[in-house]
């Protein structure tokens, strides 16, 4: 899932803000606990085009899916959301079955007669998953269901959006079942994510160009006023279907106080606000004068705020403030356009390999230790592979492209760009986006790449966009280098291998448009595999494939500190911890 590269997914996704504010008395305060967060820069709320991490966290405020992670467990597994339970599975695990719970109703809204919500079932969901499949709508999420689900592919192939795809069916109103072509172990995993999520045809059908703008869900909360590149405010879903605080967790988790809500209605908060706020700076004053419950910590203050032994200063240990610092399940990249014609694939091999050692050049050129220790403050660690470390097929090999100046240069001369100078002298210049327009940490950033690249002679212009500008021009192949974050859907390598697959190209989530016959065979074949060490060794093979190809240079792995008020309550760190604001509360302060 993409990352926006001024903030993060502690920061857009676990609680950034939380006030008590509004009312004039300390009782109607009590009552009106706010969680105010940072991150409102996404295109909107539509499932189906949910695919980067603000996008996927304002979704998940409003709508639901079958089944959701575990919010206290470890280690992750999936239990029921709007299903009555984990699917039922045939012998030959090409059938899934699940029981949808009844009374389960969507959002009042105008879209329905008398604007009364109605009742959720199997059909809705039949619609909702073959929707993420039309290729009128181009939805990044097409990838969990197109080349698994019985029927998927020819129905899009066929392009008739009046036909129905074999492999969603509804046996009855509150029976769905979901028909594979072979088996397909991730399928659990997928149907947590917010492209699996239900919506009402009847919103789809009312609102047209404007439902991206328009939820209509079943989530623990109804959008209340969007006011683009300002604010998002949802208030409680007064018709939301009775979940309670989960009341069993890790054997720790009553010592830290995250079972003292146990079994209380969800959500616990009365109304969520998501402001977009782009300078840390703001962020920062606002959470040392008490109006904020979390934050991240930017590279200009990281030594105010943590040690030498990489600990919270004792100055704000005597406020009670916390200290989280989460590993993320991620990886950072630069990658390459591959239909570029200056770096990308040629048909031509002696072409092709020379724009593949511009390439290697560029990966050789950055200094990422450098690159940790001066912008990231040792936040985080250089990447050896594209697979992070605790998923299967990570291998602790060096990185083959770990900064060499001298070779990157050598290479360079071998393409035809000797000091990146081509033969009449005119210089090699390449051009890179990055999402975080205003953010200091990014512009330094791209200052940082500009330096790199000049060393050996490459001209490298840097532009820094804004998250839903770079995700366009992703989305649309619309750049020639890119830095990129992938945080994981789901814990499963397979998640990062399908970037690279070629038949997810452009505009899938191969944005890159990166094709490799023996690496897509192998896809293929790890697709229907369950978790051995057979396929552990294949991802890791493919790994190798593509990294000798370079279509991405690798950059680093992320570990998030982040800081907390002691009057913020039940957050736990969690890598998929989209819908997870429902659980968090805020102590009278």
């Amino acid at each position: 899932m993409r990352s926006p590269l001024a903030t993060s997914r502690l920061l857009t996704t676990v609680v950034v803000a939380v006030m008590l504010v509004g009312a004039s008395t300390r009782a109607a305060q009590l009552r009106n606990n706010v969680l105010y967060s940072v991150g409102a820069d996404f295109k909107g709320f539509d499932p189906a085009d949910s695919g980067d991490v603000i996008s996927a966290t304002m979704v998940s405020r409003v709508y639901e899916g079958l089944l959701e992670y575990a919010y206290l467990d470890r280690p992750y597994h999936a239990e029921p959301r709007l299903a009555e339970a984990l699917p039922e599975v045939s012998a030959d695990a090409l059938t899934y079955t699940f029981h949808i719970k009844k009374g389960v109703h969507f959002s009042d809204d105008p879209c329905f007669p008398g604007g009364k919500g109605r009742e959720v079932t199997a059909d809705d969901f039949v619609y909702s998953f073959t929707r993420v499949l039309d290729p009128k709508l181009e939805s990044t999420g097409d990838w969990i269901f197109v080349n698994h689900v019985a029927g998927a592919k020819e129905w899009v192939a066929k392009g008739d959006s009046t036909a129905k795809i074999p492999g969603f069916v509804a046996t009855d109103r509150y029976t769905l079942q979901i028909k594979l072509r072979q088996p397909y172990p991730q399928l659990i995993w997928v149907l947590t994510m917010s492209y699996a999520f239900v919506i009402p045809h009847e919103a789809v059908e009312y609102y047209g160009g404007e439902f991206r703008s328009h939820p209509v869900g079943t989530g623990p909360y109804v959008l209340k006023e969007w006011r683009f590149n300002y604010r998002v405010e949802f208030v409680r879903n007064p018709s939301f279907n009775g979940q309670t605080y989960p009341t069993t967790g890790e054997p720790a988790d009553r010592e830290a106080g995250l079972l003292e809500d146990a079994g209380k209605p969800l959500p616990l908060m009365d109304r969520v606000v998501d402001y977009e706020i782009q300078e840390f700076y703001t962020i920062w004053q606002m959470f040392l004068g008490g109006q904020l419950s979390s934050t991240l910590i930017s590279k200009d203050y990281f030594a105010k705020v943590i040690n030498p032994q990489l600990e919270l200063s004792d100055a704000l240990k005597k406020r009670g403030i916390r200290l989280y610092k989460t590993p993320e399940m991620d990886l950072w990249y630069i990658a390459f356009n591959m239909k570029d014609p200056v770096i990308g694939a040629s048909p031509d091999p002696v072409i092709n390999e020379k724009h593949k050692k511009i390439r290697q050049a560029f990966a050789l050129a950055v200094d990422v230790d450098t690159y940790c220790s001066v912008i990231r403050n040792n936040r985080d660690t250089p990447a050896n592979t594209i697979l992070p470390a605790g998923l299967a097929g990570h291998a602790e090999t060096p990185y083959v492209y770990r900064f060499n100046r001298a070779r990157a240069k050598q290479l360079l001369a071998e393409a035809g760009y000797p000091d990146g100078r081509d033969a009449d002298g005119r210089p090699l210049r390449l051009t890179m986006i990055s999402s975080g327009a205003g953010s200091t940490e990014v512009r330094q950033q791209g200052e940082f790449f500009v330096e790199q690249l000049h060393a050996i002679g490459v001209e490298l212009i840097s532009q820094q966009l804004s998250f839903a500008e770079y995700l366009r021009r992703e989305h649309d192949g619309e750049m020639q280098v890119i830095y990129a974050g992938w945080l994981a859907d789901y814990p499963d390598g397979q998640n990062f291998l399908q970037l690279l697959y070629g038949p997810n190209k452009t505009p899938g989530v191969n944005f890159c448009s990166y094709q490799n016959d023996e690496f897509d065979r192998l896809y293929e074949k790890i697709l229907t595999m369950q978790d051995t060490p057979e396929r552990s060794a294949i991802y890791e093979k493919m790994a190798n494939i593509a990294i000798a190809d370079c279509p991405w240079a690798l950059m680093t792995y992320s570990l998030q500190y982040g800081l907390f008020q002691p009057w913020f309550q039940n957050y736990k760190p969690h890598a998929f911890p989209y819908p997870n604001a429902k659980f968090y509360k805020v102590l009278p302060h």
